[in-house]
């Protein structure tokens, strides 16, 4: 896992072509709005988020976000465990978020 900053995980990001953007904040949060392409998976459903990681592409790199930065930590942790290699956390998370926002 690597701790990057907006600027870092941006451009990290397009540069990369084997990518998926991962929201891990709740269902309530996201409706604030989300990071355009990202796939919401909520860290707080337990079990079921553990289930939901473990059916994703290992070879895929994965930039994850949350409110803040510490759940996308947390998930970033859990899925090196699971064996994933590329997960990058977005420090400051969707709070200092200064891209584009879509809403549902």
């Amino acid at each position: 896992m690597a701790d990057l900053s907006q600027n870092d995980w941006t451009k990290q990001l397009e540069e990369d072509n084997n990518s998926v953007i991962l929201d891990v904040r709740t269902q309530q949060e996201v409706e604030f709005g989300i990071i355009p392409n990202a796939v919401h998976m909520d860290i707080y459903q337990g079990q079921g988020f553990l289930d939901e990681i473990k059916k994703l592409d290992k070879s895929k790199s994965y930039y994850v976000y949350c409110r803040s930065g510490g759940r996308s930590a947390q998930a970033c942790a859990i899925m090196n465990q699971l064996g994933f290699e590329r997960t990058y956390n977005l420090v400051g998370g969707f709070t200092k978020w200064q891209g584009d926002v879509v809403y549902s």
